[in-house]
């Protein structure tokens, strides 16, 4: 299998970081294109630098690059995940403009009919975001919030990362052996 994880400006870079780990974990060859915003709220947010964060990923492209092999249909993608998604990579993304390596990537997922996985990240949602998400909610994409889970008790902010990066990573139809699953409750 091979994913292209796309890191967009975003708050939440840590998700993406997360991800490419998760999915080298896995054995999935991971392709990653990282926005300028990107590259700054990897410094501002993680102890991360981009280069240790492009090298986490199998292969990787300028955000500008429209000329790489991921910017075409012929060149053979089976996903992609942007995490996170900022507000305005939706848009581009919704739009068409292609204007960028992450939104062009995209746009051939989406006329491929291929999956499309958006770690949406903005609160509250304006009726823009919601028309976005639910225009491309109707092409196919999966629209993640990245919203954390407490029926499995995180006892940190790595606990609620990993579950997110889990049942993300579940979206491709592949399981990582460390998630917590839901059990059921237990009757009193």
């Amino acid at each position: 299998m091979k994913v292209i994880v796309g890191i967009s400006g975003a708050t939440g870079a840590i998700l993406g970081i997360r991800l490419l780990e998760g999915l080298k974990e896995a054995g999935i060859e991971t392709h990653v294109v990282i926005s300028p915003w990107a590259a700054a709220n990897i410094q501002l947010e993680t102890a991360y630098t981009v280069k240790e964060v492009e090298q986490l990923a199998d292969y990787s492209y300028a955000h500008k690059d429209l000329g790489a092999v991921i910017s075409s249909g012929s060149y053979r993608m089976d996903a992609m995940i942007v995490a996170p998604c900022s507000m305005k990579t939706l848009a581009s993304i919704r739009l068409g403009l292609s204007d960028n390596l992450i939104a062009r990537a995209a746009d051939v997922l989406l006329k491929e009919r291929k999956k499309l996985v958006l770690l949406t990240r903005e609160t509250p949602l304006s009726d823009i975001h919601l028309e976005h998400m639910l225009a491309l909610s109707r092409m196919g994409t999966t629209i993640f919030p990245p919203v954390p889970a407490f029926y499995n008790h995180p006892q940190n902010i790595e606990d609620l990362i990993r579950h997110i990066v889990v049942r993300t990573i579940d979206q491709l139809g592949v399981s990582l052996p460390a998630a917590k699953r839901w059990g059921g409750m237990k009757e009193a």
